[in-house]
């Protein structure tokens, strides 16, 4: 299928769908809820609840905090090849960069590809 044969709306939903199995399989466990936005030549995609009780126990002390947010940004980026290329796969685009934070207070991580074109020009509504 290519991608102006897919909707803006399908497109997100599989990319979610796609980071939220990376997750199980990489990294043991996949976030509570995943949301994609496609703007322009960017993939924003926002995962809640990524930390275990574990950590957000830990997360509670300064130093706990600085840990958890070090020890996931080193698993994600450990794999970030694996996340453009999925990316790559479904948008048929190259990522040209990566970017990702977590908090660790609330759970969250953020992540936005951007890609060598305006993706969301070439999708139907």
């Amino acid at each position: 299928m290519g991608v102006k044969e897919v909707s803006k709306g399908r497109m997100e939903s599989d990319i979610s769908k796609a980071l939220t199995q990376w997750e199980k399989d990489y990294l043991g466990r996949g976030s509570v809820t995943v949301k994609t936005d496609i703007l322009r030549d960017m993939v924003i995609v926002m995962l809640r609840g990524v930390l275990s009780p574990a950590e957000y126990k830990l997360a509670e002390t300064r130093e706990g905090l600085l840990t958890v947010k070090k020890m996931r940004s080193e698993l994600v980026e450990s794999g970030v090849s694996e996340l453009a290329g999925i990316i790559t796969h479904l948008t048929g685009l190259e990522v040209l960069s990566f970017h990702t934070d977590l908090s660790a207070k609330t759970g969250e991580r953020m992540m936005v590809f951007r890609l060598s074109e305006d993706v969301e020009r070439s999708l139907s509504s």
